[in-house]
């Protein structure tokens, strides 16, 4: 943890809620029979990096709101990792709901400020060095490829209001979120309250970026900006992505350092690291680490050499996928 970083009266947030729960259709047939979640980056599951990052920042705790294909990430993350104990909330209707609805599935057991994290991004550790204090949000200066959740930014780096879409030419200069937020408790409680409303009233294909757009403009939420501009990150939402991220996170562009007592390998979990239930606990399906090889990744990214990718990514939008919409750090 960066014991560096000012959080003024408030402790450092030790506690982390990753949404885990889509489909990932987009990175078909990446996905077919894994959560997207376990997409290989250069060797490494986007989950090792996340959680090996939190872990190297002190987390304690993490809460893991799950979908599709939850026994594997069970199998794979265990109960416990390194320091951190890990909680599952698994979400009945993840294949026709939102982000939203996953948020709102954990309401119950966040008794204390933390960390909100989408589970298909990747990024340098150091990031959240600025994220350890409550309502912060991570952003990025919007670039002409990207699209999904913006926001303005008043002249105190505060959120000024929420948006949606591509860049565009205009006086007002816009920030792509990154999908990253620190809440404190009493922020946490408003928005418990507000997703309560959103739900009882059907709207359960949301992002969870509308209730906090709502509340922003009524003045019941102010969150503090942290930029990641020319910062190491990026989200992966399709095979483009991917591809995109492995060149940004090439062995030889950038190597992740991890503290001694963590090991961490190419091909699967760090034992040392990661602690798996008893199956019998959960009625887990145990697999075979193998299945998770990079080399079976990159045998189904070679079936589809063929298909075309535009220089810019595309701007479709899936209503079933958890991660909704947002896209992309520093090339």
């Amino acid at each position: 943890m960066n014991l560096n970083y000012n959080c003024y009266d408030n402790e450092p947030v030790t506690t982390a809620v990753l949404l885990a729960a889509g489909t990932g259709s987009r990175l078909y047939p990446l996905t077919k029979n894994m959560p997207k979640c376990l997409t290989m980056v250069n060797g490494m599951p986007i989950l090792e990096r996340l959680v090996s990052c939190l872990n190297q920042q002190g987390f304690k705790r993490l809460i893991v709101v799950t979908g599709h294909l939850e026994n594997r990430i069970w199998d794979f993350l265990g109960m416990r990792a390194g320091g951190m104990t890990i909680e599952y909330i698994f979400s009945p209707p993840y294949e026709t709901t939102n982000n939203i609805y996953s948020l709102w599935m954990a309401r119950k057991i966040i008794q204390e400020p933390f960390l909100l994290v989408e589970s298909d991004l990747v990024f340098d550790v150091s990031l959240l060095d600025g994220m350890l204090c409550p309502d912060k949000i991570a952003i990025a200066r919007m670039e002409p490829w990207m699209n999904g959740s913006t926001v303005t930014v008043n002249q105190f780096q505060q959120v000024e209001a929420f948006g949606n879409g591509t860049a565009r030419p205009s006086d007002e200069t816009r920030y792509k979120t990154v999908n990253i937020y620190s809440l404190s408790l009493s922020s946490w409680h408003r928005i418990a309250e507000r997703l309560d409303r959103f739900i009882s009233a059907g709207r359960v294909n949301d992002c969870y970026e509308t209730v906090f757009a709502e509340m922003v403009a009524d003045s019941s939420l102010s969150l503090q900006t942290v930029s990641f501009d020319n910062k190491p990150w990026y989200e992966i939402d399709t095979i483009e992505d991917l591809a995109k991220a492995e060149r940004m996170f090439s062995a030889d562009r950038y190597e992740m350092t991890a503290p001694s007592s963590i090991t961490l390998q190419p091909v699967g979990i760090s034992r040392r690291l990661f602690q798996k239930p008893r199956d019998a606990e959960k009625g887990t399906v145990t697999i075979s680490l193998s299945s998770l090889k990079p080399s079976s990744q990159r045998d189904s990214l070679r079936n589809m050499k063929q298909t075309h990718f535009p220089n810019t990514p595309g701007n479709e939008i899936e209503g079933k996928d958890i991660s909704a919409g947002n896209r992309h750090g520093t090339a």
